[in-house]
């Protein structure tokens, strides 16, 4: 089992930039296919990146493509999520979330991933 904690959300204008950290405990934690997700007011939970296990493999959905970077670093079981160029849309509550894998694979399914962190508010003003 593993525990996620979210970090690094907050206020930012238009353009600007922020860092959300997912720092996972447990001795397998690195072991997890990591995904990051977003809910904004009044919509579905999407799925915005994820990360295969070694790192070694990303995905994005389009709207986030060569703006948003997702990362780990496995000595310190944390997993990050850059985002630039920051729009009012991407105003959300991100979620990260991971899966047990025994492969390099990754998921942008959320029905995949069977742990969740609570979430770090991300508001972009204009």
């Amino acid at each position: 089992q593993v525990q996620l904690v979210e970090s690094g959300g907050g206020l930012v204008q238009a353009g600007g930039s922020l860092r959300l950290s997912c720092a996972a405990s447990g001795r397998t934690a690195n072991s997890y296919a990591m995904g990051w997700f977003r809910q904004a007011p009044g919509k579905e939970r999407e799925f915005v990146a994820a990360i295969s296990r070694s790192g070694g493999r990303t995905y994005y959905t389009d709207s986030v493509k060569g703006r948003f970077t997702v990362s780990r670093d496995s000595a310190k079981n944390t997993v990050y999520l850059s985002l630039n160029s920051l729009k009012p849309e991407d105003t959300a509550v991100y979620y990260c979330a991971a899966k047990l894998v025994s492969s390099d694979i990754i998921y942008s399914s959320q029905v995949r991933y069977d742990y969740w962190g609570q979430g770090t508010q991300v508001t972009v003003s204009s």
